[in-house]
């Protein structure tokens, strides 16, 4: 069969200009419509018990309302526009995710609707953490708080994921198809704050972390396989694949135990020898920082901040392991699922376009 060859063709085709244009212009949506009723039917029973505290929420959904509607007035990252720097495409912005690979923080080099949009999606992050722990203490609102529970982690999730793909995007290792398909995913994720791809990972990646929680595991051999286990046996068909294709590579086995044990790849090692040395054959997460001779918090709490604090630290231990060509995993666990995930759909998407075309 004859390779076709593919002309590279400017992403503003594919987009209707005048209906975004339009749509734009009318009020921004701030909420899903599953957070929109999930408002509607909680705030009259709390104007109910306590009409202050109902006061309270309604100014801050009507700040999260005015935040978003000047997030709205700035230019839309899938349209055409002339720019005091020039013509901005997605193309254009795909292009510039791609060619910057320069060390330190991005920040002042995304666009400005990306770095506005995120502040909303903190905000309203916090906002429906307080609806959680507010109903959480309610007797009569009790069956609320997983329902917010459920809407601040899915909102972290995307604050993770928009990490993720500017990690692999920069990866120069990768194929330039995945990598301009991560872009592509980013700018959607910037200009709705609402991925597909978050739909289809956070769940796994919300049940590892679960799982995780819910181990003692005895820091001696360090291998983590019998805790591994634990965690692969409650998760989906797509985790248990993932575990048996990948964890053969050392980079996620790595990030893995890192995951796992709540300590960095450096420390792991370091309490490895500890242990071989004294002759001790297993500790407990209480006494890591004990032989490692610092302070180190190896458990995993409840709340998203803490998860998303626990995947930074691993972040940037990665980033630098990367930028100063150390041993040790380069990317985290995150990155990898991501990765694997982005592969199986190319593949499934393929192997459904064959089977059409026979």
């Amino acid at each position: 069969m004859q390779q076709n060859d593919f002309e590279q063709v400017d992403l503003n085709t594919f987009f209707d200009t005048q209906s975004l244009a339009a749509d734009q212009n009318e009020k921004a949506e701030m909420l899903t419509t599953q957070q929109k009723q999930l408002i509607q039917e909680v705030m009259p029973l709390i104007k109910q018990i306590d009409p202050e505290k109902a006061n309270s929420f309604q100014q801050r959904l009507d700040a999260l309302e005015s935040l978003a509607q000047s997030v709205a007035m700035f230019p839309s990252l899938l349209e055409r526009h002339e720019l005091i720097g020039g013509t901005r495409t997605p193309t254009s912005l795909i292009d510039s995710l791609i060619d910057h690979q320069d060390a330190g923080d991005s920040t002042i080099q995304l666009p400005s609707k990306a770095m506005l949009g995120k502040g909303l999606l903190v905000a309203k992050m916090h906002t429906f953490s307080s609806f959680a722990k507010y109903t959480h203490h309610i007797h009569e609102l009790r069956k609320y708080s997983k329902a917010f529970d459920t809407e601040t982690i899915t909102s972290m999730y995307s604050l993770l994921i928009e990490d993720v793909y500017l990690n692999l995007i920069r990866d120069n290792t990768q194929p330039m198809e995945f990598r301009r398909e991560w872009a592509l995913s980013l700018l959607l994720l910037w200009e709705h704050w609402n991925d597909q791809g978050s739909a289809q990972v956070a769940p796994v990646l919300e049940s590892v972390w679960m799982a995780r929680r819910r181990l003692a595991p005895a820091f001696g051999t360090m291998m983590g396989t019998s805790e591994l286990l634990q965690i692969s046996m409650q998760m989906d068909d797509q985790w248990i694949a993932f575990i048996k294709q990948k964890l053969g590579d050392p980079g996620v086995s790595q990030a893995m135990e890192e995951f796992l044990f709540g300590i960095s790849f450096e420390q792991i090692n370091t309490l490895r020898t500890i242990l071989k040395e004294k002759g001790i054959p297993a500790i407990g997460r209480d006494e890591v920082s004990k032989f490692l001779g610092e302070h180190v918090k190896s458990d995993a709490g409840l709340d998203y901040r803490d998860f998303y604090a626990k995947y930074t630290v691993r972040r940037d231990n990665a980033r630098s392991r990367t930028r100063l060509k150390l041993n040790g995993p380069h990317k985290t666990l995150e990155d990898y699922f991501i990765q694997f995930v982005t592969v199986q759909n190319k593949e499934t998407q393929n192997n459904d376009t064959f089977a059409k075309s026979k």
